[in-house]
């Protein structure tokens, strides 16, 4: 059997898709706080709901054109992953932000304000994207949404003050939102918690437990998986942007292990320690082989080089072939170049 391969979340928009990701706009631009994260409706009228759901089949197409076994919906509805949850929560106000610095430094910018407990509604606009994605795809399809830490990483707390408790809240929100998702026949969740590597103590602390919390009462027929990349710049090719500690991996894999079915790392970018990989016998791992802020391309060989590389150390088993994180910011057809090539040499494996 080839290697299973799957995507990670997002993929690059059509150009006719009316809300364009945070990157697009800047996300310290007045442009992006002013008409995106104020005024933008997770509803919309009929004709953007049309537009989406147009959008969602086409990059759905794209993935399993190129191969993909598990695609995800691509994320297309989302100005930004994070808050497109967040947006459906009571708790958060996207009308009075407030600035902070975020990523270790990396940049500063005007949030959603936590300002009241988190709740979860009592209906989930996952749902219906999932349900349109699957429908289109005619096989499972991945949906995504972001972590607890990780929501709190790039929201402002004005009222828990208190991160243990804020993480926990969102946990049973996030958790709401999955059950959600698997009553209504979704068989593959990802949580997205990329600042475990940036706060690997905070993580050791208190998140793999509020990242279980999410999980709570799934059943074994549901695919669980946890997504943790080390941090990317705001346009391609950016080759200075200020990383996570690759060694955070390392400090914090036996925690993650068995919290999640699949979980998944960035190696294209940089590879891991030949150590990491055999920290993992619980969950499968689905490790980067392409990178996804740089416009050089990967060769078929070059990937399957490294797949056969870190076979070496793990059972075939128990690895997945992934881009290191979302496609966004490669644009169509390069997207489409790298997966090509990743899922040819999977399936050469």
């Amino acid at each position: 059997m080839p290697l299973k391969t799957t995507c990670i979340g997002a993929y690059p928009k059509p150009d006719y898709v009316p809300i364009k990701d945070w990157f697009q706009v800047g996300h310290d631009s007045e442009d992006y706080n002013d008409r995106v994260l104020r005024q933008w409706s997770a509803a919309g009228n009929e004709e953007t709901l049309a537009l989406m759901d147009k959008a969602t089949a086409e990059v759905i197409a794209d993935q399993i054109e190129c191969g993909v076994d598990v695609p995800t919906d691509g994320e297309v509805r989302r100005e930004n992953y994070v808050h497109y949850q967040c947006r459906h929560f009571s708790g958060f106000d996207f009308e009075n932000l407030t600035e902070r610095v975020l990523r270790n430094g990396a940049y500063a910018s005007e949030l959603p304000t936590i300002r009241s407990d988190i709740k979860a509604g009592d209906t989930s606009t996952l749902v219906r994207d999932w349900q349109v994605a699957e429908a289109a795809a005619g096989r499972p399809v991945k949906i995504t949404m972001p972590g607890p830490m990780t929501i709190s990483d790039t929201t402002a707390d004005v009222h828990y003050n208190d991160a243990k408790k804020l993480a926990s809240d969102l946990a049973d929100a996030l958790n709401k939102q999955v059950h959600a998702l698997v009553d209504a026949g979704c068989t593959n969740i990802q949580i997205d918690e990329p600042i475990f590597a940036r706060k690997p103590d905070e993580a050791l602390e208190y998140g793999t437990d509020t990242l279980a919390r999410c999980f709570h009462g799934v059943p074994e027929s549901v695919t669980r998986v946890v997504h943790m990349c080390c941090g990317y710049p705001c346009e391609l090719d950016d080759m200075d942007y200020p990383k996570a500690d690759q060694q955070s991996y390392v400090q914090i894999a036996e925690a993650v292990d068995g919290i999640a079915d699949e979980i998944s790392i960035e190696d294209a970018h940089r590879h891991n320690p030949a150590e990491l990989f055999t920290k993992f016998d619980k969950s499968k791992l689905i490790v980067g082989f392409f990178t996804v802020a740089s416009s050089q391309v990967e060769s078929v060989d070059q990937i399957r080089a490294r797949m056969e590389e870190i076979l070496k150390i793990m059972p075939m088993e128990q690895l997945v072939a992934a881009p290191d994180c979302g496609l966004g910011f490669l644009g169509r057809e390069l997207a489409m170049t790298k997966l090509k090539n990743m899922c040819e040499a999977a399936r050469s494996i």
